[in-house]
């Protein structure tokens, strides 16, 4: 019996482990603990995200919950060392570039286990960047690094991974959309609004929300070519707080509360088209072919631009109007999926551990 423990750092890390734990759960020999570096009672994993995933809550919660990220990653470290000592583990898989999944790495190669990195070779090539550091520790201690395209498998390779150790699998975000797209449900924001006559806006960077006067200056450019096109916004936490300090016109750009997993999926896959500075939102944009514009220089998943719908701007305004023209007037690239977005990804991933 094989034992894979699925480590987790934050609420996006469910939406791409959930068909990964789906694949384990029709394998033979195959068990899976899930366990998560923060509180029970974190208030980001609604009641709901475990339901719309159809997975069940963690097995374990490490407890962890700091704000510094060189405190995070000791407690992080010290609270799965204990775990791994209770509980036989064959092999751990991590996901993304968080601080508590580079402490997760770094334990596990310390106790002479097999780590695999789900979502691998991904790079901004800005070393200021304290995810780009994960990025790299995580990548350079794996044994196994799964990777979602071939300029993530090429990223590897070019700094020293062995080809041994890299497998091209697909991008996993693809499965939870397949599996789920029959499931989407039409949120309450869009009564009295038709389909594709809206435009989404969702924003989480802490260097653009510090940046208020740049930020205002891009919501003004929004606010302007929208016209009456209204302008969906879905925020939490401190992103809701300062676009709410700005007293926009509520007319143009609706603030909602944050929405559940099959709401937003629905929200998103019926736009005409999405303003995020998001790169999973940005894939989802790429996988439903609609328009997609990213308050970003850079992403991790070059393909979304490449071959998808997505356009990067940075953080100019200017940019942004723009590309944001083309967008209300219709007028978006042309665009196609990228190889291996096929919902097979997690049952490769499985494959390649049980063999």
């Amino acid at each position: 019996m094989k034992n894979i423990c699925i480590f987790t750092g934050a609420r996006p890390n469910f939406i791409k482990v959930a068909p990964l734990i789906r694949a384990i759960e029709c394998t033979d020999n195959c068990t899976y603990h899930l366990v998560y570096a923060g509180r029970e009672d974190d208030p980001t994993l609604e009641a709901s995200l475990f339901d719309d995933l159809q997975i069940s809550r963690p097995d374990v919660f490490l407890g962890v919950d700091c704000e510094n990220l060189n405190e995070l990653t000791g407690r992080v470290m010290a609270e799965f060392e204990r775990y791994l000592e209770q509980n036989p583990t064959d092999t751990v898989i991590v996901v993304d570039d968080l601080a508590s999944t580079m402490a997760a790495a770094i334990v596990t190669k310390k106790r002479g286990l097999r780590l695999a990195h789900l979502v691998a070779g991904t790079r901004s090539f800005d070393i200021s960047m304290p995810k780009e550091i994960n990025r790299l520790v995580i990548d350079g201690l794996s044994d196994l690094l799964f990777t979602a395209g071939v300029g993530s498998s090429s990223i590897a390779t070019r700094e020293g991974a062995e080809n041994h150790k890299i497998y091209m699998v697909g991008n996993i975000l693809m499965d939870t959309l397949r599996y789920n797209h029959g499931r989407w449900t039409r949120p309450a924001c869009l009564d009295g609004i038709q389909d594709g006559e809206y435009l989404v806006f969702t924003i989480n960077r802490k260097a653009l929300l510090a940046n208020e006067d740049n930020l205002r200056q891009m919501l003004q450019t929004i606010t302007d070519v929208a016209g009456s096109l209204p302008v969906i916004a879905p925020l939490r936490g401190r992103a809701c707080d300062v676009i709410s300090s700005f007293h926009l016109p509520s007319s143009t750009i609706r603030l909602t509360s944050s929405l559940g997993y099959l709401d937003f999926g629905y929200l998103t896959a019926h736009a005409k088209g999405i303003i995020t500075d998001s790169g999973n939102v940005a894939e989802e944009a790429t996988f439903n072919q609609v328009p997609c514009i990213t308050l970003n220089s850079y992403t991790e998943h070059i393909e979304t631009v490449k071959q998808g719908t997505n356009v990067l701007v940075g953080e100019d305004a200017g940019r942004l109007r723009e590309e944001l023209q083309r967008m209300v007037g219709g007028q978006w690239k042309t665009s196609s999926l990228p190889d291996r977005w096929d919902g097979r990804t997690a049952e490769r991933i499985v494959q390649i551990l049980c063999n």
